[in-house]
Formats: C-alpha cells, structure tokens, sequence
C-alpha cells in the first residue's frame, strides 16, 4: 500500500491513503532505488547545519548529478493550496510527459508519476519533517509502476517551511505471464549454477528498509578485512535507512545500531584510523562515554541528544555483556524489553552504590547500648532529649524535649 513515514516523527505521519491502484504485495524496487533516497536524505542533512529546515538558497537541484533528474520543487510561498514548481529533473518531467506549461500542482495530472510526489506535499508541512513512501500503481500508460518517493522541507526565513524539495525513483513491471516466465527461467539458472561467495558489501538499505517483515532483503555485512571508513559508511547508510523509514521501524533501527556496534568495536583496533575520522568530524573522545563519539559519528552530531545517548549506552551494554561483532542485533531480538530494556539495564548497573546511612548506623548502636540509668517516663519516639538538673542524689530530669533536629544532633554526639 502507498505508506508515508515521518523521518524524525516517533509517532509516524498517519495512516496510509488508501488507494485502488496500490497494491500491497511487497516491492522489489531495488538496491540503487533505495540508496537514492539514502544520498537524497544526507545530501538534506548536509544542508541544515544547526537550523530546523536547510535555507532553500542553499539547495541547487539543477546541478546535483546524483538525484537532480529524478527531483522536483514546489514553491508555497505563495500558499499552500496551489504550490508553484519551480523545478522539474530531466527524468521525471520525461517519464510523465509534462511540458513547460505544466507550472502548478493542480495542473498536475492525477495518475502521472508526478502526482505521487505532489500528493504527499500536505503531509510535509504538517509533520513538519521529511517523509519516505513507497506504493505501486497503474500509470497514464496503463503500466503496472513500482516507486520509491521521498519529501523534505526547505525554508526561505528559517522558521517556515514554504519550499518543498522531492526526488523519486520508479521502474515499470511486465505483464503477470511475462513475469512468471522470467522467474521460471531465474529459478532454474539458479539451480543450474552455484552461487558466488559475496566479495563486497552489499547495501541495499532505504528510507523503508526493513520497515515490514515481508521486505525480504538480503543485505551482506562488510568484509572483515575492510577499512574502518568502509565501515563506518555502511553503519550510516543503515542509520540513514533507520531515519527515513520511520523510527517504529525496529529491524532497520536493530540492523543500524549492529553496525555501529561492528564499526565501534573496529575502531578498538585501528586507534589511528578512528582519531582520523573523529578529528574530521570535530569530535573528541570521551572516557566516561566511550560509545557516544561512535555513535554520533553514525547517526550525525545533531540528532536527538537523547536518542544518541541511548545509542550509546546500548553498544556500551552490548560490550560489557560481550556480544561479538555482528551479534547485536540478535542480542536487541531477545533482550527483555527491546531497545529500551537494555537501555534501563546499562543505567542501573553505572547507578552508583547508596552510600550508607550513617545516621541510621548510629542510632542501630545506641539502640543496642548498655542504659546507664533507667527513668519512669513516657518516651514519645526512640530516642528523646531530657534536662536534668545536679539533684541530691544524682540528678533530678526537669524537662523533655520535642526537639527533631536537636534530638538528631545530640544522637551524633552520643555516638562520637
């Protein structure tokens, strides 16, 4: 079905439209589809550099080699109801057949590619975040199309959100007996030849990657012999994934956190490699949290501080409880309570120790203290303060005191 998700939004963008033309069954777009939205989304991250939205002066569509053609960007500074499009890439204004007199969404054809981007543009400025979807559906040519969308907001003042920056990606199915006959022919070239053993990574990671239990993606880890860089890039494709998929995404969360995990417990070994990326990064490391600079490096500086800080202290769980490399997201699977379990677990065990009541000790002694006089008196707690005064025969009590804090203060003294 077509699904929305909040990049940034816990809680997600909604339910998904519904939509006749949809189907459910699951896509199989492809690995570079699904990278596209991964560098599409970086290249948004690259641009916000502390503020809440990237300033649209900085976004030139036109010359972005990677995404530019499959993009489009829509103007609302003069409303919401009719956004203007101020840029249309070569590959989609060619795959929906649009001319230069199409300026406006309204004029937008309903079933053209162009219409699954725009009609998603609402969605943008009310959750106030990038969004990710991915759908199927019959276009103006009557071709069965598989597409991969994603959305993110751009401001002209830094505090609105009046330009919308969208890059898609599609590919056309054949025909059902088509297709059957083209399994069957892969099918039986796989059972005719042994595969090859896999000799570099494969990433196939996207803004919906593993966000549903029936995309069933194979994604290949990173040789062991490969550099910490190549590491840490894989790490921040899948975190990437993670963001853009929508954060309930818990195997695309588990398989970016896993990989944080390998890429931290590589650095242990390439001291050198890994103070070059955190100089790089303007990041120092930090004794008391030793996971959080991996972590940031992965994830970005500017996420969720409080998201980073339970990234970290899940790796740090992670390696006292001696998970091997590639076994985090296994460990993450099992663990009693998820993400937040483990979290709640590493807090409990760096919890300090209760320092002892030292009152509470003293009063334990005096309790067990051998009575040096015994006085007829009804004592009002278990410990109370009397005057006395020099009697005739030893001394006579002349008051009680209810006094808590002088009662405190003389029950240290008593004991010193």
């Amino acid at each position: 079905m077509d699904m929305s998700r909040g990049i940034n939004d816990p809680l997600g963008a909604g339910d998904p439209e519904p939509n006749e033309a949809v189907s459910d069954r699951p896509l199989d777009v492809g690995t570079d589809e699904r990278r596209m939205h991964v560098r599409a989304y970086n290249h948004w991250v690259s641009l916000l550099r502390g503020r809440a939205y990237p300033s649209i002066e900085d976004l030139d569509p036109g010359n972005i080699a990677d995404f530019g053609a499959h993009s489009v960007l829509l103007d609302f500074s003069q409303g919401i109801d009719n956004p203007a499009i101020r840029f249309l890439g070569k590959a989609l204004r060619e795959e929906t057949d649009l001319d230069t007199s199409i300026t406006h969404v309204a004029q937008v054809p309903s079933r053209s590619l162009l219409s699954r981007l725009t009609d998603h543009y609402l969605q943008i400025i009310a959750n106030r975040a990038p969004i990710g979807f991915e759908a199927e559906f019959v276009g103006t040519r009557g071709h069965n199309t598989m597409y991969r969308g994603i959305l993110m907001p751009f401001s002209s003042n830094g505090e609105e959100i009046d330009f919308i920056y969208g890059v898609i990606n599609w590919k056309e199915l054949v025909d059902a007996a088509t297709q059957a006959r083209l399994e069957a022919e892969v099918e039986e070239a796989r059972r005719s030849v042994h595969a090859p053993p896999v000799a570099a990574p494969v990433w196939a990671d996207g803004p919906s990657a593993g966000f549903d239990a029936s995309d069933d993606l194979v994604v290949a880890d990173v040789p062991d012999d490969s550099s910490l860089a190549d590491r840490l890039m894989l790490a921040r494709e899948s975190a990437a994934a993670a963001r853009a998929s929508d954060t309930r995404s818990r195997s695309a969360l588990y398989r970016a956190l896993a990989r944080s995990y390998d890429f931290a417990l590589a650095a242990e070994s390439n001291a050198a490699d890994y103070a070059e990326l955190l100089e790089d990064a303007g990041l120092k490391v930090q004794a008391r949290a030793p996971m959080t600079p991996a972590v940031k490096l992965v994830f970005g500086a500017d996420y969720d501080k409080t998201r980073l800080t339970e990234f970290a202290a899940v790796l740090s769980h992670a390696k006292r409880s001696f998970v091997p490399s590639g076994g985090l997201d296994s460990f993450l699977d099992t663990a009693e309570g998820g993400i937040k379990g483990v979290v709640a677990a590493e807090r409990a065990w760096r919890r300090p120790a209760a320092k002892p009541d030292l009152f509470a000790q003293i009063a334990d002694e005096l309790r067990n203290r051998a009575p040096i006089a015994h006085v007829d008196l009804k004592a009002d707690g278990d410990f109370v303060v009397l005057l006395a005064r020099k009697g005739k025969k030893g001394m006579d009590i002349v008051a009680q005191l209810s006094d808590a804090p002088l009662t405190e203060r003389t029950i240290r003294k008593a004991a010193a």
